[in-house]
């Protein structure tokens, strides 16, 4: 690996910067099944920081570890902590994680499908009692995602990018500082997924809402983040600056397609040595 994507751990870095610290946790499925092995990262607040990896590499575990979604799933943080603006998450419910500010877009959108836009955007709002302000959020929404107003039927007929775009656009409506994104390119196609991402980059400069971003994706998600970090077997294996991890040989190797359909096996590349050191 390049020394120079060498960045200092989390905690060395200035706390007053830091949002979000995920410090050293280990999460266990079902009292067996061991997902994350000692991950630790950091967000910055008012950026957009990029979580890559490839199935299996417990992106959305480290997710739903933030969220205080893992006791849905029989999971549970066994070691380390995690700490948002300076206040620890071990243990807090997920209801009580939102109403503190954050908000996951869950992978495969998970609108409801039976509930018009409108009401979907209520829902998102199910922690607040202002409703002159969630009438305003509403049209706030509305002004990035004008097709949504457009939609008076049913959610579950809107298409793939309308429901990806109503998914943000509930996150927003819950006024987040931390709103987590889990695969948003999913099932889009290049159009779609350029036109999302020009939405996340634009509610991050206009809103200054902090992003952390989980994306198989790893061209168009490190063409928005200022950090990344590549995750492999549920740690971090590497992180740096988008810029340098998009010119990382290693990365260009395994996450942007460098040697596109030619590339038929890790095994038959000098750089699986250097990936392997990772693990």
């Amino acid at each position: 690996m390049s020394q120079a994507l060498a960045t200092p751990p989390p905690a060395a870095r200035p706390a007053e910067d830091l949002l979000l610290e995920v410090n050293n946790i280990e999460v266990v499925y079902s009292d067996v099944i061991l997902v994350l092995r000692g991950l630790s990262l950091a967000v910055p607040r008012g950026k957009i920081v990029a979580l890559l990896g490839a199935n299996g590499a417990g992106k959305s575990t480290t997710l739903k570890a933030i969220s205080g979604l893992l006791k849905s799933e029989d999971g549970e943080i066994t070691r380390g902590d995690i700490r948002f603006a300076g206040e620890r998450l071990n243990g807090v419910e997920a209801h009580q994680i939102v109403r503190r500010g954050i908000f996951q877009v869950m992978e495969g959108r998970r609108i409801v499908s039976d509930m018009t836009c409108l009401e979907n955007l209520r829902l998102g709002a199910f922690t607040r009692s202002d409703s002159a302000e969630i009438r305003r959020d509403i049209e706030m929404v509305y002004g990035y995602f004008p097709r949504l107003k457009e939609r008076t039927g049913l959610a579950g007929y809107l298409s793939g990018g309308e429901q990806q775009m109503l998914a943000i656009g509930r996150a927003l409506m819950a006024r987040p500082k931390l709103i987590l994104m889990d695969e948003p390119s999913m099932g889009l196609s290049p159009l779609l997924v350029k036109e999302v991402f020009g939405i996340i980059r634009q509610l991050n400069a206009d809103l200054g809402i902090t992003i952390l971003l989980v994306e198989q994706n790893a061209r168009m998600a490190l063409s928005v983040a200022s950090h990344g970090y590549v995750m492999e077997q549920g740690k971090v294996v590497l992180d740096g600056s988008a810029e340098d991890l998009a010119n990382n040989e290693d990365v260009k190797e395994f996450y942007l397609g460098g040697h596109g359909a030619e590339r038929k096996s890790f095994r038959n590349l000098k750089s699986y040595k250097r990936r392997k050191r990772w693990l």
